[in-house]
Order: structure tokens, then sequence, then C-alpha cells
């Protein structure tokens, strides 16, 4: 379906509902700048680096999409979603069934999550929404979860340390936007409902926060504009 979510008033903040989770392959294909890459970035470490049976585990899985690639390039892992919407985790339910892949989905708040002996754990667009404090508190049970040598995969909407550079970077990924079909009025309403619930972080303080918690390693593996994926060792 296409997403329409924003064409009329909402008056709440944004939340994965039933609404969202209908549309929601069309808003990350028109609204996250090389989406579709990001997920073949993704499957290509997690396929090359880990190994038969390894535990992966997707946090703010959504409907799937990632795990379900990571499945079509290598099938002998085990998988397991975890996303705290149950409209989301329906549509990745009936994705997985129509592909054939034996994956566990969850229904679980992703920072109360702690499973030993994961090898690789994903988060795509997720960090983002958990506040700041809760955040850090996060990433600490992500790191715990891990065995020596694991990795965590992870994609964040990144503000820049400079103002003036945040605001074009802002006003670059708006164009974005219109270019991809959304109205100037979408846009605006997209922008009210997530103000508050989205705080993205610089990549700097992504990398320190990650380092802190005491991975050996982080890079950035991919960047447009105010977008980043990157790649920790534990």
């Amino acid at each position: 379906m296409i997403d329409k979510v924003f064409e009329k008033d909402i008056e709440k903040q944004f939340e994965f509902d039933e609404n969202v989770a209908s549309v929601f392959d069309d808003m990350l294909d028109r609204s996250v700048p090389y989406y579709k890459e990001v997920i073949k970035l993704i499957g290509f470490y997690t396929s090359t680096m880990l190994e038969k049976g390894d535990l992966v585990v997707d946090l703010g899985c959504s409907t799937a999409n990632t795990l379900l690639y990571i499945h079509s390039l290598k099938d002998d892992l085990n998988l397991i979603g975890i996303d705290n919407s149950e409209a989301m985790l329906k549509k990745a339910k009936e994705k997985s069934k129509a592909f054939g892949a034996e994956i566990e989905f969850y229904q679980e708040d992703i920072t109360e999550y702690l499973k030993k002996g994961v090898k690789c754990i994903l988060s795509n667009y997720t960090l983002q929404f958990i506040r700041p404090l809760e955040r850090e508190n996060t990433i600490k049970k992500i790191f715990d979860s891990l065995t020596e040598g694991g990795i965590f995969l992870f994609s964040e909407k990144v503000i820049s340390e400079d103002k003036i550079l945040t605001k074009h970077m802002i006003d670059n990924y708006h164009k974005y936007k219109l270019d991809n079909g959304y109205s100037q009025y979408e846009i605006s309403k997209k922008r009210e409902a997530l103000e508050n619930v989205l705080i993205p972080y610089t990549e700097n303080e992504n990398k320190k926060m990650i380092l802190d918690t005491g991975f050996s390693h982080i890079e950035t593996i991919f960047k447009w504009n105010n977008f980043a994926t990157f790649l920790a060792i534990k």
C-alpha cells in the first residue's frame, strides 16, 4: 500500500500502529535514503562474517525486511525478530510465511531484551526512538548479549556537530522526500509527529556511546547526508 498516513491531520505523536504498519514498506522506500542498499550491505556482512547456526537478533525488526534478505543469502542462521508493535509483527509473520523463512518473532520491549550467546545484533533506525539515558542502557544490554567477537550492525538518522550544516542536511533530506512524491504538508505533519520522539545523535556521539560500552571497534560503513550505518565489534 502507498503511504498516505500524513495526508490528513493527525493529532498525536508518531507511533508504529496499524496505520503505519500497513504502509511501512512504502514509507521506508520513499523516506529512508538508499534503504534497500543498506539492507544489502547488512546482508553482505552477516552472510560473510557469520557461520552456520549463529544467532542473529534484529531489535525493532518491523516487517522483517532485513531478516528476510539475510535468510535469502544464508539460510542456515538462527534468526529472531523483536518488536514492540503487534501490527508490525503481524506483517513480518505473513511475509516470512510467504517466503518460507523460519524466523522466530517476539513482541517485546527492545530496551528490556537480553539474550546471551548472540553472534550478531541488528538495529535499523530504532535506537533513535529510545530516550538518551535509556539508549545507553540498551547498548550495554546489547554488548552483554553478544559473544566475544560478535557484531552489532545498526543504522541511525544523524545530525551534524555544526548547527548550520545540520539545517542544510535537513533541507536536503526534505528535498529527497519531495522528489519521492511526498507533499510539503505530509513532510511537515510527519516532522511534527516525530518531534521529541526521534532524537538523533551525531556520528561521533554514536561512536563514543559504542566504545564507552566496551566494544573494541566501530566503523561507519555507509553514510548519506543525515543517515548512517555502523558496524561495531565486541
